[in-house]
């Protein structure tokens, strides 16, 4: 249920995301606000806690360089990453290339021992045609855009439909790498939930030195002094609200159930991100929502209108077949 909300506000997230940079609020500056708030919020909430705990925890220099790589790699690349996408291609291509992080997971922690593969082992194969068919499935909803199935009397606009072909590649490509920063963050929590055990004090530390970060990058990249001053209230209530108490949230959320079950488990979630940002964006956004065609264009315009079956039904089976065959050993 923990990993059930957590996919409900990262979906609440790209959704305003969108709706706040139409409008447009810088991906940066929005990361700025997102980390400091979070911050805010979780500093108290980890301080009263650690005043009504019977043990002590002490934080070495070890400690600390893993929660500044921790927080380099989620509270500050992956949001700008996650933001620069969203506002070059869409809400729904984001919660797309989240469903790779389950993949990505599994490979990584793979490589690095933390995963047993066994080739003559039933659920081994069954990860890595789970992986494989996930892979497949954020290429098609990349590269492929055929006619359009939810939406389709209403006119495009940059907001609504995404950008250009040459932008929706990059904003994919760039997800890509905000999945994979995301999949190296979460098998992190391992050895940080052994070092650190309470997901609060992790989180307060994590988010602190992603404020800082965040804001040292921002400064490098928007000298316009204007640049930081929300335009609309909109944008104020999603840099706080849902942003930094969201942001706040998902972090201890997702650091407790690793802790508990382990990296795979928490990101053989993701999949359900898509389903539900694909649908309130359709529904709230007017969001265009395409079949698969063979014709590689992100421009409805230059496709083809004849489907292939397969890639129709490429992105249900994908979701389907990862949650079921990604879910670790149940002990």
């Amino acid at each position: 249920m923990a990993m059930m909300g957590v996919q409900v506000l990262e979906a609440g997230v790209a959704i305003f995301s969108a709706a706040a940079f139409s409008r447009g609020l810088s991906p940066e500056i929005l990361s700025v606000y997102r980390q400091a708030t979070a911050a805010l919020v979780i500093a108290p909430m980890a301080y009263f806690s650690r005043r009504r705990a019977s043990s002590t925890i002490s934080l070495g220099l070890k400690e600390f360089v893993l929660l500044y790589i921790a927080a380099l790699l989620g509270p500050t690349i992956n949001p700008i990453a996650l933001f620069e996408g969203i506002s070059l291609s869409s809400s729904t291509m984001s919660s797309t290339m989240s469903n790779l992080v389950p993949g990505l997971t599994f490979v990584f922690t793979a490589a690095i021992g933390l995963e047993k593969v066994n080739i003559r082992s039933l659920r081994s194969n069954a990860k890595i045609i789970g992986t494989v068919i996930s892979v497949s499935g954020a290429m098609s909803m990349a590269l492929l855009k055929g006619p359009k199935l939810l939406n389709e009397g209403i006119v495009a606009t940059k907001s609504s439909s995404g950008s250009s072909g040459e932008t929706w590649l990059l904003g994919s490509l760039i997800l890509l790498g905000n999945s994979s920063c995301w999949a190296i963050w979460t098998i992190m929590q391992v050895p940080i939930s052994a070092r650190c055990p309470d997901p609060l004090l992790s989180t307060a530390w994590m988010c602190f030195f992603g404020s800082i970060q965040t804001t040292a990058v921002t400064i490098f990249l928007k000298t316009d002094p204007q640049a930081w001053k929300p335009h609309s209230n909109l944008e104020t209530y999603d840099a706080t609200m849902t942003k930094g108490i969201a942001s706040a949230s998902i972090i201890v959320l997702q650091a407790r159930c690793i802790a508990r079950r382990g990296p795979l488990f928490s990101a053989m979630f993701s999949p359900l991100c898509s389903v539900i940002v694909t649908t309130l964006a359709a529904i709230f956004q007017k969001e265009m929502v395409y079949t698969a065609s063979r014709t590689l264009s992100p421009d409805p315009s230059l496709s083809r209108s004849d489907n292939s079956p397969a890639l129709r039904s490429l992105s249900i089976c994908t979701y389907v077949v990862a949650i079921g065959n990604l879910v670790p050993k149940l002990n």
